[in-house]
């Protein structure tokens, strides 16, 4: 089963890269709305292009997990994702991050580890 957790963290950090990537478009967009001038402006992204194929990528893994293991055992397997999140928030975006928080991933992370037992 230690096999799902790589392959579960690999999976959070396509979905975690993709979602920071979609961050650094928001960021540069001038106002999101449905217009020509928008719909160009995301289109021409790097960075949400990179989103795209980040979160593809981790669909597709995701799909290979739920194909070889129990729903039970993959499923909370995706909580990876929330502390894969709050390390890029603290590296990349550079948000303080209480103490509390960190409390909070270390238990998700022992909390997968339990849930993958036999």
């Amino acid at each position: 089963m230690y096999k799902l957790i790589l392959l579960s963290v690999v999976q959070s950090a396509l979905l975690v890269a993709g979602q920071m990537f979609l961050k650094f478009t928001m960021n540069k967009i001038d106002k999101l709305a449905f217009t020509w001038h928008c719909i160009k402006q995301l289109l021409t992204d790097l960075n949400f292009l990179l989103c795209g194929l980040c979160m593809g990528g981790g669909s597709i893994l995701w799909f290979y997990i739920l194909r070889k293991y129990p729903f039970s055992a993959a499923y909370p397997m995706i909580s990876f994702s929330y502390v894969l999140g709050l390390i890029v928030a603290a590296v990349v975006f550079k948000e303080h991050i209480p103490a509390i928080r960190y409390i909070g991933v270390a238990l998700i992370i022992l909390g997968a580890i339990l849930v993958v037992q036999k």
